[in-house]
């Protein structure tokens, strides 16, 4: 028997998504005499601040494909021929962008991206062709069709850019499924079977987690989840359905209890939550089900990372998204699976994950040891994060910023029902690059000098992406990090050991932070005003300088509410 009462909260994703119409139309040039009519990259055809058409912002096409075509709860757009014409418009600009080998560019010029953004726009305008090509001229959809036949064919190769991404991955099996679909190219078939076995590759079967870079992401697992979902809908293929299976029961454990999801205990920080793949696969994986309830209702309640909030060149991924999970919602069955934070009392521990979850009778505890014990806690009654604490960071006196928060597989890690403990040694945060007038027109330079190569092109990406997030960079400052159930509380002890001749000029535990650059990462939550670090006092800091040794504990009841006095880090003598 459906539940009917929530049903009213479908109206959620039309209501975030056709509220952004308006400004996504806005970011569109829709002067039909314009040389970039049909281009969504507004910086680049009004504004002037960039040099080169970002490809990425014709996703947009779909949202106007979508709107045109269906009937959304609030929307003024569906059979307006105007909407139609600028899809279209768009559709064809987005073929004019594309280079020689099939690829676009998304960050700067002659990128020739793989999965973002030549995979992600293929995906797009193939499934608004399939909305709109019965009203589409003839010149202008085999214009569209002939561009997302050499891309999905680039596509198909492989990734050339050391691309260790499963989302990416699992993006490029869709687009060339949807390419294989519409145009019928046994070689393009032949190419989706091959990505879908390189996206295996990154899949950990027996945890149901697939990697994003160096460990897992519950904001691009969920992608994931949406993309290959989306394969599944006309592919029902078992092996498909086994992964689904597997990660949406991963995604339960970073569903919290206060309505968020993800943030700071993934590997790319990234809180968003995509949705329409859980919609779905609702009626054949009822955790699914569970799972687009609860993100749901967080986001009627404006919370997860709504698309208003978002930077403009994210606006044009989520709004579809939440269109679709509109037009496939189903009513939920009367009795959904209990999400982790509801279940019987008990731990989990991922190894290969390195993820550390606890279900306690009033409270659910989540950690991430592979990223130096990043830790959450929350009360299940009232749903608040009452501790939240990313590790430790600090400045060293030769100017270097390290901290705890770095995925390292050296950590050595520890659990048992009682708690957990992971060891190891600090991690240089890359620095914050930032661009001069002179280093962008060097950097322009070498991209008109080799851009011409794909080869070269991919290699130059695959650098940039080392030296911005990836890789490990030791500081000779040692720590233990250890949680631990105590009674009616949690205890939270930090050991910190310097090694070798430096010094820290200040040091700060807990709070919410991020070190490793992801563009989309970094939004604001309104649980962070719940939160606070603690930064050391003078004499914490001279005590470690002089002693090289300091340890910092802190103590969370959990018979209630932790009070300031029991949640104040205490120095052990």
């Amino acid at each position: 028997m459906a539940n009917t009462s929530t049903t009213s909260l479908r109206d959620a994703y039309a209501a975030r998504a056709i509220s952004q119409v308006p400004r996504l139309l806005s970011l569109q040039d829709r002067n039909q005499f314009s040389p970039t009519y049909g281009s969504f990259d507004r910086t680049y055809w009004l504004d002037k601040t960039e040099d080169f058409p970002n490809a990425l912002p014709q996703f947009g096409v779909l949202t106007l494909a979508l709107v045109y075509r269906h009937e959304f709860a609030g929307s003024i757009y569906r059979g307006q021929p105007k909407i139609r014409d600028w899809a279209i418009a768009g559709m064809d600009y987005w073929a004019s962008l594309q280079h020689k080998d099939g690829s676009f560019d998304e960050f700067y010029p002659y990128e020739r991206g793989w999965a973002g953004p030549s995979a992600f726009t293929t995906y797009a305008n193939l499934e608004a062709y399939r909305l709109l090509k019965d009203e589409m001229p003839q010149e202008v959809a085999q214009r569209v069709l002939g561009a997302a036949r050499k891309a999905a064919r680039f596509i198909a190769k492989g990734e050339s850019e050391q691309d260790l991404l499963a989302n990416h991955h699992a993006v490029a099996s869709l687009a060339v499924w949807k390419a294989y679909e519409i145009l019928g190219d046994a070689d393009l078939k032949a190419g989706f079977q091959g990505l879908l076995q390189g996206f295996l590759k990154l899949h950990n079967a027996e945890e149901g987690w697939s990697r994003e870079y160096d460990g897992v992401d519950p904001g691009y697992l969920s992608a994931t989840v949406s993309f290959l979902s989306k394969i599944y809908q006309t592919n029902p293929d078992p092996k498909i359905l086994e992964v689904l299976r597997q990660s949406v029961e991963f995604c339960s454990y970073f569903a919290y209890p206060n309505g968020f999801y993800g943030g700071s205990m993934g590997s790319r920080n990234t809180m968003h939550f995509y949705p329409h793949g859980f919609e779905i696969m609702a009626g054949q994986v009822p955790m699914a089900a569970s799972v687009a309830e609860h993100m749901l209702k967080a986001l009627s309640e404006g919370k997860l990372v709504p698309p208003e909030i978002m930077a403009d060149r994210y606006l044009f991924y989520r709004v579809p998204e939440l269109l679709q999970a509109y037009l496939d919602y189903s009513a939920r069955p009367a009795a959904l699976p209990l999400l982790p934070y509801q279940r019987e009392p008990g731990t989990r521990y991922f190894p290969a994950a390195r993820v550390y979850t606890a279900t306690l009778p009033g409270h659910y505890v989540v950690a991430n040891l592979a990223k130096g014990g990043v830790v959450k806690v929350f009360d299940k009654a009232t749903g608040r994060l009452i501790l939240n604490d990313c590790g430790v960071i600090g400045k060293l006196d030769n100017g270097k910023v390290v901290t705890t928060q770095w995925v390292d597989p050296t950590y050595e890690c520890q659990t048992d029902d009682t708690g957990w403990q992971v060891s190891g040694h600090l991690n240089i945060v890359p620095s914050n690059k930032l661009f001069s007038p002179l280093k962008m027109i060097i950097f322009r330079a070498v991209l008109i000098a080799l851009g011409w190569s794909p080869r070269l092109s991919h290699f130059m990406k695959g650098s940039i992406r080392k030296s911005l997030m990836l890789g490990n960079r030791p500081a000779p400052v040692a720590f233990r990090r250890s949680f631990r159930f105590d009674g009616d509380g949690v205890t939270l002890e930090d050991e910190i050991r310097l090694e070798g001749n430096v010094k820290f000029q200040s040091l700060s535990i807990g709070d919410e932070f991020f070190v490793r650059y992801v563009p989309q990462s970094r939004y604001f939550q309104s649980q962070e005003l719940e939160v606070k670090g603690t930064p050391f006092d003078s004499g914490q800091l001279a005590k470690l300088n002089r002693e090289r040794h300091i340890t910092i504990g802190q103590r969370v009841a959990l018979a209630g509410l932790p009070t300031a006095s029991t949640h104040a880090p205490r120095l052990h003598s």
